[in-house]
């Protein structure tokens, strides 16, 4: 499989594109392409959040701390006094950094349900919904984001596939067609799980109209 240096710089690269496309698009003014940039490349790690002991899983649970905190300040502070506040985030940041990291290593399997593209799916979905509920984004800058998320994603999965191939040896390796697949087909319970995770995403993400209208400007761009 692609390594960490790897599968960052060509998400990167790919976010850079994905930015550029955008700008000439007008979806995005330049200072909001850095931001989809940085969303393009972590997706190419995401998938990794499934593998114990990695950079990535470490990368991306010190990156996922910092919205939670934002998140827990935003719901607490109505309730709680500037001290006790002080200490649930303390405590929210703790939890999100190393524990839910240790409980996600004990739970996942790497190559399973978190490299596929159902995974990609749901954590697009996700972007979108955070960025339009919890950073009032425009809908369609909320679903560019989801969209950074999703590219970067399959990026990571892709390059997985292609390591898999021995050009030398004209062989498959024994990973091959463990990372760009719809589901998990030996965990029936976790496609089910994901799924069910989708379908409680979906109120909350941006209208869908929106996102139709993006494609169809996009179309007419590069016509």
């Amino acid at each position: 499989m692609a390594n960490f240096r790897t599968h960052i710089t060509v998400a990167a690269a790919g976010g850079t594109l994905m930015a550029y496309v955008g700008w000439q698009a007008q979806w995005w003014v330049a200072p909001q392409a850095l931001l989809v940039i940085a969303l393009v490349a972590f997706g190419g790690i995401l998938p990794d959040i499934d593998a114990d002991r990695s950079r990535s899983i470490r990368l991306i649970f010190n990156i996922l701390s910092v919205p939670s905190l934002v998140l827990g300040v935003l719901l607490l502070q109505p309730w709680l006094t500037p001290g006790l506040l002080l200490v649930a985030c303390g405590g929210i940041y703790f939890s999100v950094r190393y524990l839910a990291a240790v409980l996600f290593s004990r739970l996942t399997v790497h190559r399973g349900i978190w490299h596929s593209l159902m995974a990609a799916g749901l954590c697009a979905l996700a972007t979108a919904a955070l960025s339009f509920h919890l950073l009032a984004q425009p809908a369609w800058l909320a679903w560019g984001h989801g969209a950074a998320v999703l590219f970067g994603f399959i990026i990571h999965l892709s390059l997985d596939e292609l390591f898999s191939v021995d050009l030398e040896g004209a062989r498959l390796k024994r990973s091959f067609g463990t990372a760009l697949k719809l589901g998990d087909s030996r965990r029936p319970l976790s496609n089910l799980l994901m799924l069910i995770a989708m379908l409680i995403l979906v109120p909350w993400v941006p209208p869908w109209g929106v996102l139709v209208e993006l494609f169809h400007q996009g179309s007419l761009l590069w016509r």
